[in-house]
C-alpha cells in the first residue's frame, strides 16, 4: 500500500456520500404557520385545494394532467388518504394492522416528492374505522404513524390529519387521549410536521378547541362545518367566532377549511354561487384555508359520477360537472379578489 492510500479512500468517500446526496430528494416546499396563517418557504399563503382522496389509485398520467390543471387554475394543495378504500378499490398506504402496503405506499411517497417538486401542499388523512381502508384501534393507529412519517420525512410539503372527523360518535371516532398520544407520537418522530384532526359536521365550541389545542396539542384546526343551505351564508361568522375563541384560551391557530360540502352529498345541490360564497366567507372570516370539496353521487346506482372517490379509470377533472367546472374556474380569482378588496373611495 502507498502512503497516498489513505487520500485516496478519503476522495472516495467524499465521492460517495455527495453520489448519495444527489440521489436523496431535497425539500423545496415547507409548509409551516404564522399565527393564524400558513406559509410556504416562509410566505403567507391562504391554501387553496382540492379533494384527490383516490389519489393513490390514480394512473400516473391521469394524475400529473390533473396536477396540472389544478395548478393551472391557482390551486396550490390537495387532501389524500393514506387509508381509502371505495368502490371496490383499496388504494390504502398501510393495511388495517397500519403497517406497509405494496405498491401505494410507494406511490405516496411519489405523490408527495412530486408536489413537493411543483410547490403544492398535500394533505394526508387517516381514518379510524373497521374493515379496509380503516385503522380498526390505537395499535394499529400508532404502526400507521411509525410507517407513514418516516416514509414521508424527506419532505416539508404535506401535513397530517391524524384522524378524520375524529368526533364523529361511531366507528371514526378517537378520544382526546388518544389523540394526545398520537401527536406525541408524530412529535418524537418528525417533531417539525404540522399536525391535525378534523372535526365532523358542526362549528367549534370552546371545549373542542381546548381539547385540541391545549390537551391534544394539535398545530390547527380543520372543522367541516354542517353541510346544509343556510352554510355559505354562515362561513365568515361563524370563522371569526372560532378565532375569538381561539384567543379567549390564549391559543392563536389556522382554522383550515379541509372538507367543506359537496354536490352528491344530500337533496341540497349546492352552486357554483354557494361554493364561491364559502370560499369568500372563509377568507373574510380570518380562514387559512378552504377546499373545493367532491365525491361520488349518492342518488345514482353506480354513484357516478364519483369523483375523488375512485380515479382508477377516470380523472377527477373529466368527472367534474358544469357547476363544479365553475368552481375550478373562478375559485382563485374570488381568493385573490377576497384577500385584497379594493379600497371604499
Amino acid at each position: 500500500m502507498t502512503q497516498s492510500s489513505p487520500l485516496i479512500f478519503v476522495l472516495v468517500a467524499i465521492v460517495t456520500a455527495a453520489a448519495a446526496a444527489a440521489e436523496k430528494p431535497q425539500a423545496s416546499t415547507i409548509l409551516a404557520i404564522r399565527d393564524t396563517r400558513f406559509t410556504v418557504n416562509d410566505h403567507p399563503t391562504f391554501l387553496l385545494g382540492l379533494s384527490l382522496y383516490a389519489a393513490l389509485g390514480e394512473p400516473e398520467a391521469l394524475f400529473r394532467r390533473d396536477l396540472d390543471d389544478l395548478q393551472r387554475q391557482g390551486f396550490n394543495w390537495i387532501r389524500v388518504w393514506a387509508t381509502w378504500a371505495s368502490f371496490d378499490h383499496d388504494v390504502s398506504a398501510v393495511d388495517v394492522r397500519g403497517q406497509p402496503r405494496a405498491p401505494f405506499l410507494d406511490k405516496l411517497k411519489s405523490l408527495v416528492a412530486e408536489c413537493d417538486r411543483r410547490g403544492l401542499v398535500v394533505d394526508v388523512t387517516l381514518t379510524r374505522g373497521a374493515g379496509p381502508g380503516h385503522l380498526p384501534d390505537l395499535a394499529a393507529h400508532q404502526r400507521a404513524i411509525d410507517t407513514l412519517v418516516p416514509a414521508l420525512a424527506d419532505h416539508r410539503n404535506w401535513y397530517l390529519d391524524l384522524a378524520n372527523e375524529h368526533d364523529i360518535g361511531d366507528a371514526r371516532r378517537v378520544p382526546v387521549s388518544e389523540l394526545k398520544a398520537l401527536r406525541d407520537q408524530v412529535r418524537r418522530l418528525a417533531p417539525n410536521l404540522l399536525v391535525t384532526a378534523s372535526f365532523g359536521g358542526h362549528d367549534l365550541g370552546e371545549q373542542d378547541l381546548r381539547d385540541a389545542l391545549v390537551t391534544a396539542g394539535l398545530d390547527f384546526v380543520a372543522p367541516h362545518r354542517p353541510r346544509d343551505a343556510g352554510s355559505p351564508a354562515a362561513t365568515q361568522e361563524r370563522t371569526q367566532q372560532t378565532l375569538a375563541l381561539m384567543k379567549r384560551i390564549g391559543r392563536n391557530v389556522p382554522i383550515h377549511y379541509q372538507e367543506p360540502f359537496r354536490r352528491g352529498y344530500t337533496k341540497w345541490e349546492p352552486t357554483a354561487d354557494d361554493f364561491l360564497t364559502d370560499l369568500r366567507g372563509a377568507i373574510a372570516g380570518g380562514a387559512a384555508g378552504w377546499c373545493f370539496h367532491n365525491g361520488s353521487q349518492r342518488a345514482t346506482s353506480d354513484h357516478r359520477p364519483r369523483r375523488s372517490f375512485d380515479l382508477s379509470t377516470q380523472r377527477l377533472f373529466d368527472q367534474l360537472d358544469p357547476e363544479e367546472q365553475k368552481v375550478i374556474a373562478d375559485s382563485n380569482r374570488v381568493a385573490t379578489s377576497a384577500a385584497n378588496p379594493r379600497p371604499v373611495r
